[in-house]
């Protein structure tokens, strides 16, 4: 009960400018404990975050807020204002360089409040320098939405791109916008021109910024996207405002994003020679970059359906790869700082870390640093100001260690000591002195192997009498990895038990692939998998079957039910 009403947590920060004068940095976070229920919102300088003694101002108290406005406000978020979208006057922002430090602020957010938690919110916006709201009948006229499910972004300081319920045909049949309009300050939503829009059967429509002026070549991209499933949507770009914007020629499938002058592409289903006019098969799970000028003319051209146009754009492209998967790897994700590219890849489900540079003048990415070999742990990055500086925030944790995390800076990458310092850490919650982590792996039914992972005492006597609690997932393309198993570790590792985590298919360990073979008549393989964990584990004498429990929740649940109905032999308990 103790850990579960813990107040310790790491309060992640976000950077939203510099503090004038001093150049110290601006962080803000948002925090909820035993005091503040509903949450306030804070700030601080990196100086004082640095510090064991953090102090903290309180820029918006959401219980005070709604006990005011008699309303359970819940908070749900805020989008701001770029420094680079602002008006100089303003945010003070000037684009730094080798010779100048960082300067300006964000002087404005939309923030997304609900009424007692229902997914649709409130839209208002905040301004951050007289830390109010903008009241939308004063002077300056601030943005403000009733209750919706509402999408908005700045596209300057006094237009947004926002979709929202406006009557009749405005929402899809899922309940998310089918239009995005560009609403100006000081008019009504309604009266907005739209600019965009989907089909009623879409999931949701959007259209946002992408501004990559800060990087050499880089440029302003205004992106549309159609999310016509929940896997799959159609993309349209333009690259500063004077262009038409063009229709991507990739896979429904495929992920997009871009840095400085290159577009990249997470491919999700193999993408053929004959589609992406090269002499090469991007496998799935790729992820892939190419300069986005030469990709929006040879999409314009296949979207024109000229032929000779098609190969004449075709013939400049060069494709460049970021990560290849094979049969033990797998894409996780990335993050940025200004100069480089940080490559979270799985390697049989262990976690690494590739630093990538860009190339002078904007060129090419060049891998400068990173881990040798897969490690059992969790790890992720988030570039401090990924428009300024290269430094970041580094946050490790595992089965058996709490969360911790480190600034770091990418540029000392190639040394391996691009650990500046430790920030702030989580205490340990049980005794993990004598417990150790191993992976093990299983052959399913159809011959696939089946990594998990078991947490254990140290040297366990392998006599098939532990008692071991199961647990899996399998679907949405989440991945189960290492972290730090709080209430397990107290209710059940302290105690002598025996832990597993199952990486069957259905999630995302082995990248798209994993997830899409385990899929409608192929649904059974999850339950396959699960299956030969269980008895590998009482093949090897870890447990037997009475002493053997399995678990899952929500999908998982879904899970375990079904070993009910396959395997009550192989299972002591079953929890649903």
């Amino acid at each position: 009960l103790a850990a579960l009403e813990s107040d310790d947590r790491i309060p992640h920060v976000r950077l939203l400018g510099y503090v004038e004068g001093t150049g110290d940095m601006l962080l803000y976070n948002f925090w909820k404990d035993s005091k503040n229920p509903k949450g306030i919102w804070r700030k601080t300088t990196l100086t004082s975050y640095q510090s064991a003694d953090t102090e903290w101002t309180t820029v918006l108290d959401l219980d005070e807020l709604a006990k005011k406005e008699e309303m359970s406000w819940v908070w749900k978020g805020y989008v701001p204002l770029s420094r680079s979208l602002d008006e100089v006057e303003k945010s003070g922002y000037k684009p730094s360089s080798d010779t100048s430090a960082p300067q300006g602020r964000v002087t404005r957010v939309l923030l997304n409040l609900s009424r007692g938690g229902a997914d649709a919110t409130y839209l208002r916006e905040f301004d951050l320098l007289t830390e109010s709201f903008v009241d939308p009948d004063g002077e300056e006229q601030g943005f403000a939405l009733p209750e919706a499910k509402t999408r908005a972004r700045y596209k300057s300081r006094d237009v947004l791109l926002v979709g929202t319920d406006t009557g009749e045909g405005s929402m899809t049949t899922s309940g998310y916008p089918r239009t995005v309009r560009e609403w100006k300050r000081g008019t009504k939503v309604e009266d907005a021109p739209i600019v965009f829009e989907g089909e009623e059967t879409d999931v949701s429509c959007g259209q946002y910024l992408y501004d990559e002026r800060h990087r050499d070549g880089g440029a302003m991209y205004e992106v549309q996207s159609r999310s016509i499933s929940f896997y799959n949507s159609v993309y349209f770009v333009r690259k500063e405002t004077s262009d038409e914007f063009v229709k991507l020629a990739i896979a429904l499938n495929t992920g997009v994003s871009f840095f400085g002058r290159w577009m990249i592409l997470h491919v999700k289903a193999d993408w053929e020679p004959k589609d992406n006019f090269s002499e090469k098969v991007f496998k799935t799970g790729s992820l892939v970059y190419v300069d986005a000028q030469s990709f929006l003319d040879f999409s314009k051209a296949k979207e024109d359906g000229n032929a000779d146009a098609i190969k004449e754009a075709g013939s400049k492209l060069d494709y460049h790869i970021l990560f290849d998967p094979t049969d033990s790897t797998s894409y996780a994700g990335y993050s940025t700082t200004k100069n480089y590219l940080i490559l979270y890849m799985l390697d049989d489900v262990k976690k690494q870390m590739k630093f990538f540079k860009i190339g002078e003048v904007g060129g090419p990415f060049v891998m400068v640093g990173g881990d040798e070999e897969g490690q059992i742990r969790a790890a992720s990055a988030s570039g401090v100001d990924s428009k300024e500086s290269d430094l970041l925030w580094l946050t490790t944790s595992s089965y058996t260690e709490p969360s911790t995390l480190h600034l770091a800076d990418a540029s000392k990458c190639g040394e391996n000591e691009y650990i500046v310092s430790k920030l702030k850490s989580l205490p340990h919650m049980y005794d993990s002195s004598e417990l150790e982590v191993s992976q093990h792996f299983a052959t399913s039914k159809d011959g696939t192997k089946i990594p998990y992972f078991m947490i254990s005492k140290k040297g366990i006597v392998l006599d098939g009498q532990h008692k071991t609690l199961l647990y899996g997932y399998g679907g949405f393309e989440i991945s189960l990895g290492p972290r730090y198993a709080t209430t397990v570790g107290i209710s059940w590792l302290e105690r002598g038990g025996v832990y597993v985590e199952a990486n069957i298919r259905g999630g995302g360990e082995y990248g798209p692939q994993w997830h899409q073979s385990a899929l409608k008549e192929n649904r059974n393989k999850c339950y396959e998998d699960f299956i030969a964990v269980g008895e590998h584990l009482v093949a090897s004498k870890v447990c037997s079957p009475k002493t053997l429990a399995c678990r899952g929740g929500s999908n998982g649940g879904l899970l375990t039910g079904n070993m009910l109905v396959q395997a009550p032999d192989l299972f002591g308990a079953i929890h649903i």
